[in-house]
């Protein structure tokens, strides 16, 4: 986890809903949503899914003070279960600023996560955190800024109780995070079509196939293959497919992998564990 000069990504979560350890899914991994991103010197943090408790055991390892900015898609379970069971957060030493901008006023990022952590659903864990935390708000369309240099634009998506998708650029270098959307049925939205043009790395929620996602309208999800069309109408580099539903065991990935490849050489299927460099 050295400094570099460019944005460089790591897989932690790359599985939706619900994590799913176990024989079937060893390959592509079983825990939630959650992608480190080192811009430089900076670290970024998308969604705190139970792939967050591993990020922070590595982060520990590391053996300097952990200083991060965590960007919240949304607060359903998949993407915040891991953030009790992030060992920084027990830390004095840590520095994190959590960024939530789904939930209409007034409701706020901070209450929301504090009412996960406590009776009856936690037992008041947040009391226990020694970190020095604070929780920014914001609403979809701004455009953020958490370290000098790192420009985060953001946009609202389709998903019930809304989700946020995120547009990271550093450097020269882009990277467009949108999971928990659902598409429209007239092809491409060209909003994000524009959101995601000429991005060098494209995450999108694809957890089911075309078949799968007949009798599913209205969850708030995508399919591999809308990703494509959107990656293509958007002019972006390469396609990382994530968010992936629970059913579907390495095997399935294996076939979606290579289905989606056919369909757009170089895409990428979302792995544990798994790397990328931008720049």
């Amino acid at each position: 986890m050295a400094d570099g000069d460019g944005l460089r990504l790591q897989f932690w979560g790359v599985r939706g809903s619900l994590p799913t350890p176990g024989p079937g899914t060893v390959r592509y991994g079983g825990n939630t949503l959650c992608v480190a991103v080192h811009c430089g010197p900076h670290l970024l943090i998308l969604d705190a899914g139970s792939g967050l408790r591993p990020l922070g055991e590595a982060l520990l390892a590391a053996g300097a003070p952990v200083t991060a900015d965590l960007l919240l898609s949304h607060t359903h379970l998949d993407h915040i279960c891991g953030l009790p069971f992030f060992r920084p957060l027990y830390g004095p030493a840590t520095r994190l600023c959590v960024w939530g901008g789904h939930l209409p006023p007034p409701l706020g990022i901070e209450a929301a996560l504090r009412l996960s952590l406590r009776e009856p659903l936690m037992p008041n864990l947040d009391t226990a955190f020694r970190a020095r935390t604070e929780f920014r708000d914001f609403r979809p369309g701004t455009t953020l800024a958490p370290r000098p240099g790192l420009e985060v634009a953001t946009v609202a998506l389709r998903h019930p109780g809304g989700s946020v998708g995120f547009r990271l650029t550093w450097r020269g270098g882009s990277l467009c995070y949108l999971t928990d959307v659902e598409h429209a049925s007239d092809g491409p939205d060209p909003a994000l079509a524009r959101f995601v043009a000429g991005c060098d790395v494209l995450i999108y929620d694809a957890s089911y196939t075309e078949a799968e996602y007949a009798d599913r309208q209205g969850w708030g999800h995508s399919t591999w293959n809308e990703g494509v069309r959107l990656a293509e109408a958007g002019g972006a580099g390469t396609l990382v497919l994530f968010h992936h539903d629970p059913a579907h065991d390495d095997d399935a990935m294996d076939a979606i992998a290579v289905a989606a490849a056919t369909g757009r050489p170089g895409t990428l299927v979302a792995r544990e564990g798994m790397s990328l460099a931008i720049g």
